[in-house]
C-alpha cells in the first residue's frame, strides 16, 4: 500500500471515528494524475445525495499526456460504498456538529486507488492545545528516556 495523499489538517482539526476504506469512481486521466501523486485533499469532505456519497472538492491536477478539454480537476467524484455503509454515514452526518471527511487516497498492491473516510468531528482550541502539549511531553520523554541509555 503506498499512501499518495493524506489529509494532514483533519488530523489537526478533528476527532476522527470510524473509519473506512472506500473506492472511487475514477475517470483514466485521474488515475494516471493520482499515480504521479498529483493530488492535494485540502478542503476536501464528502456528502450524500439521491441515496449515494460523492467526494467535493478532491484537486486531482491535469494530467499532462491527455486531452486538456476533457480534464476537471475539482469535479465532484461518487464514492463506492454499499448501501447499508451510505445508510449509516448519511444518518450519522445528519447529526449536528458530525462531518465525513477523506483522510487518505492511496494505491492498493493490485493498482487500485482507494480512499480511507471518516466520521469526524470538529475540535475546539482548547482541544487543539491540549493535544500538542501531550505531544511535546512525549517528546520530553523519549528525549530523557534515551540519554539515560
Amino acid at each position: 500500500m503506498k499512501t499518495v495523499a493524506q489529509n494532514k489538517k483533519a488530523y489537526h482539526n478533528y476527532f476522527l471515528d470510524d473509519k473506512l476504506e472506500v473506492g472511487l469512481e475514477l475517470q483514466g486521466w485521474e488515475v494516471k494524475s493520482i499515480r504521479a501523486a498529483n493530488v492535494n485533499m485540502a478542503d476536501s469532505f464528502i456528502y450524500f445525495k439521491d441515496d449515494e456519497a460523492y467526494l467535493k472538492n478532491l484537486h486531482i491536477s491535469p494530467y499532462e499526456f491527455a486531452r486538456a478539454s476533457e480534464q476537471e480537476p475539482r469535479r465532484d467524484r461518487r464514492i463506492l460504498l454499499h448501501r447499508h455503509q451510505i445508510a449509516k454515514y448519511h444518518k450519522a452526518v445528519t447529526q449536528k456538529g458530525v462531518t465525513c471527511i477523506a483522510t487518505k487516497i492511496y494505491l492498493t498492491k493490485r493498482g487500485l486507488v482507494k480512499a480511507e473516510i471518516a466520521l469526524a468531528t470538529g475540535k475546539q482550541l482548547h482541544d487543539k492545545k491540549q493535544v500538542l502539549k501531550e505531544r511535546d511531553l512525549a517528546r520530553e520523554a523519549e528525549r530523557t528516556l534515551r540519554a539515560r541509555d
